[in-house]
This record gives C-alpha cells, sequence and structure tokens, in this order.
C-alpha cells in the first residue's frame, strides 16, 4: 500500500494451520518453551453466557495437553463489521454485542472460568489465578464484579484471583478493585483518523516508537509491561489500518532488554512481560516465524531472557508470559 510496505506476511515453520488441531497446538507450545516463553495467555470470548471461538481452549481443557502453562484474557469488546475494510454491506453492522448481564450472569461466567482455573496448569500470582480483563474501563460495576468473583473463589477453595486491567495505570486498577495494571502504547486515535481521512494507513517507524512503547518511569509491584513486536492489520483493515513500519528482530531486542530490566527488581512471582501477540496474522502481530524474519523475534527472546536466567550475577526472572490469541 505504500513503498516499502511489508505485505503479505507468510507462515514459515509452522504454516497455514487449523487450531482444532492437537499437533497443531503441541507444535505452538513446543516452539514457545524452546525459545523462553513459559505460558501463553489464551482470548476468551463471553458475550453474557454466549462463547465464541471456544473449541481451541475448550481441548486445550479437556485433553489436557499442550503440557504448557496457560491463562485467560477476557476479550470483552464488541464485534463490529468496520473490521472488514471494502465491505459497505457490513461497515455499521453489530456484529455481535458485549453485553454484561449482572449478579447471575457474572456468577455464571465465574463457574465457567474455574474449570480453567482448577487446572494444574493455570498461571497465578501467589497461589491465585491470573486472569486479564481487555477493556476494564468498560465493564459496568467493575468493583462490584471483581468482589463477586473474589467471594466466589473464596466458596471454590482458592486463594484469591490476581485481576489485571489493560490500559490501566495501578492506580487505577486499584481504584477498580483490581490486582494489577498492564500498559500499553497505543497511538492517539485523533492521529489514526487524519490519515484515514485521505484513504492511506496510519504508518509509523517502528524505530521511533520504541521509546513511547515502554514508559520511562519505573515500574510498581503490580504493574506489568507489554511488549509489541510488530503491527500491520492492513489485511483486515485496508485504508483504514495502522502500520509499525520497519518492525524487525533487532529493534525488538533492544524492546526486550528494556522490559526485562524493568522487571528484574521484581519479586518472582510479579516478573511478568506479556507480548501480544503469538499469531495475530490478520493484523501482522505475531512471534510465530515468517518468510522473512524465521525466527528471529522467537530467538531474541530466548536470547535476552533465557540466558539472563542462566546467569547467576543476574535477578531470576518468572519469563515471558504470551497471549495467544483464537482467533
Amino acid at each position: 500500500m505504500f513503498d516499502g510496505h511489508y505485505q503479505p506476511h507468510i507462515p514459515a515453520d509452522l504454516g497455514f494451520y487449523d487450531l482444532r488441531l492437537p499437533e497443531i497446538r503441541l507444535a505452538q507450545a513446543e516452539m514457545a518453551k524452546a525459545h523462553g516463553i513459559e505460558g501463553f495467555c489464551y482470548w476468551h470470548y463471553w458475550f453474557s453466557g454466549r462463547r465464541l471461538l471456544e473449541m481451541p481452549f475448550n481441548e486445550v481443557l479437556r485433553r489436557g495437553e499442550p503440557d504448557f502453562p496457560f491463562c485467560l484474557a477476557w476479550a470483552n469488546h464488541t464485534w463490529l463489521g468496520k473490521w472488514f475494510a471494502g465491505r459497505k454491506d457490513l461497515f455499521n453492522q453489530m456484529l455481535i454485542e458485549q453485553t454484561y448481564g449482572g449478579p447471575k450472569d457474572a456468577e455464571k461466567h465465574f463457574y465457567f472460568l474455574l474449570e480453567a482455573f482448577g487446572d494444574e496448569r493455570y498461571i497465578t500470582v501467589d497461589g491465585k489465578p491470573l486472569l486479564y480483563l481487555y477493556r476494564p474501563n468498560q465493564i459496568p460495576e467493575i468493583n462490584q464484579l471483581a468482589d463477586c468473583w473474589r467471594e466466589l473463589a473464596h466458596r471454590a477453595g482458592l486463594k484469591g484471583l490476581h485481576l489485571v486491567g489493560q490500559g490501566f495505570t495501578p492506580k487505577q486498577a486499584k481504584k477498580a478493585g483490581l490486582d494489577a495494571s498492564c500498559r500499553m502504547f497505543w497511538p492517539r486515535p485523533e492521529d489514526h483518523a487524519a490519515f484515514m481521512k485521505h484513504r492511506q494507513p496510519t504508518v509509523y517507524e517502528y524505530e521511533r516508537l520504541l521509546p513511547l512503547l515502554l514508559k520511562d518511569e519505573p515500574l510498581e509491584k503490580n504493574d506489568y509491561p507489554t511488549l509489541i513486536p510488530n503491527w500491520d492489520n492492513t489485511p483486515r483493515a485496508a485504508h483504514e489500518g495502522l502500520v509499525f513500519h520497519g518492525a524487525s528482530p533487532e529493534l525488538f531486542r533492544l524492546h526486550v532488554r528494556q522490559a526485562v530490566q524493568k522487571v528484574a527488581h521484581k519479586s518472582p512471582p510479579r516478573r511478568l512481560i506479556f507480548i501480544r501477540s503469538w499469531n495475530e496474522w490478520s493484523e501482522g502481530n505475531h512471534l510465530e516465524p515468517d518468510r522473512r524474519y524465521g525466527r528471529g523475534f522467537l530467538e531474541v527472546i530466548r536470547d535476552e531472557v533465557v540466558e539472563i536466567n542462566h546467569n547467576a550475577n543476574e535477578p531470576q526472572l518468572n519469563g515471558l508470559k504470551k497471549q495467544l490469541p483464537t482467533d
């Protein structure tokens, strides 16, 4: 769509695959483990009791494999037709609305989650299952929801819950009744709108974004960084897309190194780093190997994290936690 635009992103080692197949899920986990990643964070969709794209994770639970740590992230957002550029018939269409069904739905939702929380592979912080909330600011009466879930967790014999809010500051997370925040830089909407007006994707040089992707100030105890190796959703959004141009393993190494330094002072259970994402191919946001860079992004993680873990002079890290979108 512009000079030097890297598209298409074509998968390499894992090829084009079907996540319903257990051998694919096993291959993903083995590849992640070999490169210093310690868990997947699966997107979980819940629309007042209705789940979507649920089959792969259902199979992870049912089959007990892959034998690889995981946690869940509730992707609580409405699905809109505008995601499909060029489909004017869908642009203003509500595909499925994210709704919240009150106390009864909260209880029903918790007892679904409890099945996952009880799995020995589930990632915990201080023994408490970690649940990631994608848009916590859109959850009505979030404090009451958090209190409800904690009470249900107590009744179920859990030590509690570790609720993480994306986009919140630590202060905002605490006010919302959550346990931790996970901040992530994203370009301002008004900048994006200016490009779209001229029917061009919004393009940012990845190298120039690096100083913005992580905050300069030290991270607090329950504030987790997010790494973004690459981004280009023009396959889905065309001229309405957003591109981090020039992303490469070499530049990503600087990003990873900065994040590792930011969490090194924390106690082991809180040395968490989230990465967005493992396989968001339609948004050009993936760690899985492609034909241009191969395993380059994964090898950066292996080098920067695994080697530090084996260096007695450096703090021991709890590892990198990964988002594995099921879509």
